[in-house]
């Protein structure tokens, strides 16, 4: 008696060139993402002195993306293990782009980050379902060499993104930064169409965790609106410093006891769900939960470089925002080599942990000798420096994801994915918050310090002394480019001492990183993708005893005869 296999055991491997070609809508959907969201980073300095905003709207217009990207990555990640993937990921794009072309036309700092929030949902749904497209079509010992490829095209994405804005911005005006990706987006979505062609799932029913996403939401904007906000509370003028909001007063016990409550809440609906959002029984495996905690810190020092870098270079060394993009290559450059050299390494030799390892020590090194920095200090170090911390993101990011994928069953692919995703960018969004309220609190008792020499500063100027006093009250983040001498001077150095304090907050979580890679179990990459070990599970299923002369289908696809009497199917012949 013949068995005929299924038609997906059948499936052939794809080769590079169909590989490359499947990924090409992936890879440009990535590349509008990182586009969308780098091309304004060097202008927002700008953006938020032109819509009046102050240092905590600035923390808010990165912390909103962030956020939503947080809480909407798990529930991508969910739904695409439940339904068509192919069609999530263009949904992601289409919300991505629409929402980065509405925040063009933000009047105020409000709106701007309404946007963006929307904006953040898209991201989540790029970041999580790019990475189980790819585990499709390419198993975890060829990964390296494309997720370096995407690597390098996020790198590309980095640098030409402030490089086009500060153009963009100097040239026409910062709201011609939020419509760039719109062309981008368009062929981005013909590509995936036409080249992106994964292996057909079964349906599911598909059930949503809708308290869990809301008791999610609400812990995580609870302690996020509590760590930017606590302590940096001011009267809206420069010269005064007011804490309204103690670390330690009701509002903190209310918005802290709340985020706490929500998470136990999450908690408990999680371990009773069906279908929860974040699978809890996933931290029983040692490579998920230690690859979660190394991911955090990955992430403050992803997010945080990328932010505060870029006010550094404007706030601190009085750059434009073109020269601010310019200036900022060197942490890109970091991470496109490591990225790229790392993943073809792991790919020829198997190899992952030797480069993980090497990675964390960078992010350590990469994150304390930044809090080091004055707005003086000689930029061939402070390049060497954000070139440390480039190649450690480079290494490690990409790489965590690939170790869980390994792991990971094959049914909970998106859920593992996207847990990784998601407490990196948490990480990244709590490290923003913190490090932004660091900034903003430290500011504010500087300026308090420096008082006198801020007045003398003024009062050197004429008759322009009025102006420039009237424009510090409001409370609006400077322009410090456009500043006089006398006065930019004390600011830069303010500035500057407020980012690099900001920057010290990364060191511990960056060790804790180093020491979670350390205990990573070291086990090999699979040879097999995620679809031809879904079929080696279904075939394993398949494989039971049956009466003599009965074939049944192994795992490999193979007939083989099983006879009577052998419950292991031992004695039988493969044929």
């Amino acid at each position: 008696m013949s068995v005929t296999p299924p038609d997906t055991a059948a499936r052939p491997r794809m080769n590079h060139r169909q590989v490359l070609e499947a990924l090409s809508g992936l890879i440009l959907g990535m590349f509008v993402s990182m586009l969308a969201s780098t091309v304004v980073s060097t202008s927002l300095p700008v953006i938020i002195h032109d819509l009046g905003g102050n240092q905590t709207a600035f923390t808010w217009v990165v912390t909103a993306t962030l956020l939503t990207t947080a809480i909407s990555t798990p529930i991508w990640g969910k739904l695409a293990d439940l339904t068509n993937r192919k069609v999530l990921y263009q949904l992601a794009i289409v919300i991505f782009v629409l929402a980065t072309a509405a925040a063009g036309f933000a009047q105020n700092p409000e709106w701007l980050i309404a946007c963006r929030a929307v904006q953040g949902i898209g991201a989540g749904g790029l970041a999580a379902l790019s990475q189980v497209l790819m585990a499709d079509i390419i198993s975890p010992r060829e990964r390296g060499r494309y997720m370096g490829l995407f690597g390098g095209v996020m790198a590309l994405a980095t640098i030409g993104g402030p490089l086009l804005g500060g153009v963009i911005t100097d040239a026409w005006g910062w709201r011609w930064n939020f419509f760039v990706a719109l062309p981008v987006a368009i062929v981005a979505l013909i590509l995936v169409q036409a080249t992106l062609h994964v292996p057909a799932r079964p349906k599911q029913k598909t059930t949503i965790d809708y308290l869990g996403i809301v008791l999610l939401s609400v812990s995580v904007s609870l302690l996020l609106i509590w760590v930017t906000n606590a302590g940096t509370t001011t009267t809206g003028a420069w010269n005064d410093l007011a804490n309204n909001n103690d670390w330690w007063s009701l509002t903190t016990v209310l918005m802290l006891g709340g985020a706490v409550l929500a998470a136990i809440l999450f908690v408990i609906v999680e371990l009773r769900s069906a279908e929860p959002l974040i699978p809890l029984t996933l931290f029983r495996n040692r490579t998920f939960t230690l690859s979660v905690i190394a991911s955090i810190a990955t992430g403050i020092a992803m997010f945080g470089a990328s932010v505060f870098l870029s006010q550094y270079m404007q706030l601190a060394r009085g750059a434009t925002p073109t020269e601010a993009g310019l200036m900022t290559i060197p942490m890109i450059g970091g991470l496109l080599i490591s990225s790229i050299g790392v993943g073809a390494l792991v790919t020829k030799y198997g190899s992952w942990k030797p480069y993980l390892i090497v990675g964390s020590v960078l992010l350590v090194a990469g994150s304390f000798l930044l809090s080091t920095i004055h707005y003086d200090t000689d930029f061939f170090l402070v390049s060497v420096y954000m070139f440390l911390l480039g190649a450690g993101v480079g290494m490690t990011m990409q790489n965590l994801v690939l170790v869980v994928q390994n792991q990971a069953r094959p049914d909970q692919i998106g859920v593992a994915s996207s847990g990784v995703t998601f407490f990196r960018s948490l990480g990244g969004t709590i490290g923003v918050s913190v490090m932004g309220a660091a900034l903003s609190a430290r500011v504010i008792d500087l300026v308090a310090e420096r008082k006198d020499d801020i007045t003398a500063a003024l009062m050197s100027l004429g008759d322009k002394a009025q102006y420039w006093g009237e424009q510090l009250q409001s409370g609006a983040l400077p322009k410090v480019s456009a500043m006089p001498e006398a006065l930019r001077v004390v600011f830069e150095d303010i500035y500057a001492n407020g980012i690099s304090h900001s920057f010290l907050i990364a060191v511990p979580f960056a060790v804790v990183s180093l020491l979670a890679i350390v205990f990573l179990p070291n086990r090999s990459l699979t040879t097999m993708t995620t679809s031809e070990r879904l079929q080696a599970g279904e075939a394993d299923l398949a494989t039971v005893s049956v009466p003599e002369g009965m074939a049944t289908l192994t795992a490999t696809g193979a007939v083989r005869t099983v006879d009577a009497g052998d419950d292991n199917g031992s004695a039988g012949d493969a044929r």
